[in-house]
């Protein structure tokens, strides 16, 4: 078991090396529809374990959402989550099934778990998708550049609430 929690540990590590070049070409999750980085990501107030306004008053859209969370090369999240995607044969065990996502948690909840889980368990394996600052042995390419847009957070979220 541990063996195997380490692998899909590295293996994930690797897929993000795999993602530097395509940000550090000026794309990726880290860039708007224009390819720029976002010079501000706007106030992300926490109330409790939860952000409860959508980041920059944006709406989000659950199928960019879903289209998100089941490419492994953008969001990564089947690496260590499984859920009801049937097309995905090899899906992660590593933390919690998305199923039933939408029941258990509010959308200000998936929201900062999302934008930054270290705030809820500072021991947690999932990266921080919109938090940039007081990172420790982030690469070059990454630097000062979220894994995710606001609207890739927001899309997300938008698709997470669904799953009840």
């Amino acid at each position: 078991m541990h063996l195997t929690v380490l692998c899909r540990a590295l293996l994930a590590g690797l897929m993000l090396l795999v993602m530097a070049p395509s940000f550090a070409a000026g794309g990726g999750a880290g860039t708007d529809a224009n390819g720029t980085t976002p010079s501000s990501r706007g106030p992300m107030a926490t109330v409790g374990d939860a952000i409860p306004k959508p980041l920059l008053g944006l709406r989000g859209d659950a199928q960019r959402g879903r289209a998100l969370v089941v490419d492994r090369r953008a969001g990564l999240c089947l690496l260590c989550h499984r859920g009801p995607f049937p097309e995905e044969r090899t899906p992660g065990d590593l933390s919690t099934d998305l199923a039933g996502a939408g029941s258990r948690w509010t959308e200000g909840q998936l929201r900062l778990r999302i934008v930054d889980a270290q705030r809820l368990n500072p021991d947690t394996l999932m990266p921080a998708y919109h938090r940039v600052d007081g990172l420790r042995r982030v690469g070059e390419a990454w630097r000062d550049r979220p894994l995710f847009t606001a609207q890739q957070v927001e899309d997300v979220v938008a698709f997470l609430v669904t799953l009840k």
